[in-house]
């Protein structure tokens, strides 16, 4: 993406976050083993409040511009309440980073269990936990940290490092236990080492451009690659094993960004290259719920190994931060928060009530609680920006004013 001359923090608009994530951030995500079936984990972080006031009116933009800064009109002239928008601002915030207790709820129970293994000397234990799957999501993790450093989202960097450095205590575990390859372990600490300094060093507007630069095409050809390669292989055996996606995707990733850098690109293809790595991350953690309903098709024994209470955090997480992301109209945040928490959390919990493994009680109580909540955030956002139907706000997130 082409670079940027930084804005005084003065003047700094508060900017839109994607997506996702846990730790944005954390679901406990299915991943990827050296198998190539999809496992039960522990370190995925999902997507990240913003804190930030926003004291005038956003203006949207339109979807595919999600990477970009949003600009901020000086007066509002559609709002029929600046007191409202603003007590809704500073609520939907608050609730954004009220998501936190739920996904850190969700990761530590992973490292301790492999703390006490590793003392215990069992560290054949280890081994269930998949390498690869970890590797994953720290990509995902540090594509959304990219994204959120550069939009000065400051609560959003915060959990998205938190994210970032709890997939990397559960992959030293797996080094120690040599479920991990040592090589690899050097290369992943390389890469989150870079990736923390640049980030940070970019948030503070003390990075070179040009080495800012080079670390979004990296972050951009890793997760286009890995995306479909990770696609693919959720549909093995019953396809051919291959990296022929995987492959493909890395050729097309590297050519893009090489024809972006030399100019041969419009400025919407700039802009949508400059997207790409906050979109492969959220379509990657979007992926997940799909490789598990896959997963319970196949053997619905697996069922009984979720944790109804997992899900249900899962499911509150991802839910606070839908007001958030529609209210900054944020279409990459919005869109992985609403399919984690639909279809990662109450789409488990069908699934668990369909089997019997929950009552009806518990998955009608959150059934409700879940679209409740979705249409209080559509009727808010509807009524402090003076609108007469929440269908306003929907096209405004998808394509902009």
């Amino acid at each position: 993406m082409a670079a940027r001359s930084p804005l005084p923090l003065g003047n700094r608009a508060p900017l839109r976050p994607s997506v996702i994530p846990s730790h944005s951030l954390p679901l406990k995500p299915f991943c990827l083993t050296p198998q190539n079936q999809y496992k039960h984990c522990n370190s995925l972080f999902y997507f990240i409040p913003s804190s930030s006031s926003l004291h005038h009116r956003l203006t949207p933009i339109p979807a595919l511009d999600s990477d970009l800064p949003g600009p901020l009109h000086q007066e509002s002239v559609r709002l029929k309440s600046n007191e409202s928008f603003e007590q809704w601002d500073s609520l939907t915030a608050k609730f954004a980073g009220a998501a936190n207790i739920p996904f850190l709820l969700l990761q530590m129970p992973q490292i301790i269990l492999n703390a006490r293994n590793l003392l215990a000397g069992n560290k054949s234990a280890l081994f269930a936990v998949p390498w690869l799957g970890m590797l994953t999501g720290m990509l995902g993790n540090l594509s959304l940290l990219s994204y959120f450093a550069k939009k000065k989202e400051t609560e959003a960097v915060v959990i998205q490092t938190l994210g970032v450095v709890s997939i990397y205590v559960v992959i030293s575990q797996l080094a120690m236990a040599e479920a991990m390859p040592l090589p690899h372990f050097v290369f992943t600490s390389i890469v989150v080492a870079s990736g923390l300094v640049l980030n940070f060093m970019n948030y503070f507007d003390l990075l070179n451009a040009g080495i800012w630069r080079f670390w979004e095409d990296f972050i951009t050809v890793g997760g286009l690659s890995v995306l479909p390669q990770v696609m693919w292989s959720t549909f093995v055996p019953y396809i051919p094993n291959s990296i022929f996606p995987g492959a493909i995707a890395f050729v097309v990733a590297v050519v893009a960004v090489v024809m972006a850098r030399m100019g041969k690109l419009s400025e919407k293809g700039v802009q949508f290259v400059g997207s790409i790595s906050g979109w492969t991350a959220t379509l990657l953690f979007m992926w997940m719920p799909v490789a598990q309903v896959w997963t319970n098709m196949l053997n619905p024994d697996n069922i009984k190994g979720l944790s109804a209470f997992s899900m249900l955090l899962a499911m509150i997480g991802n839910g606070l931060m839908i007001p958030r992301a529609l209210f900054i109209r944020d279409f990459m945040w919005f869109t992985g928060s609403t399919w984690a928490s639909i279809f990662y959390g109450w789409g488990n919990l069908i699934c668990l009530y369909c089997f019997n493994n929950i009552s009806r009680e518990f998955f009608l109580a959150a059934t409700a609680g879940l679209y409740i909540w979705l249409g209080i955030a559509l009727w808010r956002d509807t009524k402090v920006y003076g609108y007469s139907s929440p269908l306003r706000s929907l096209k405004e997130l998808v394509f902009g004013p």
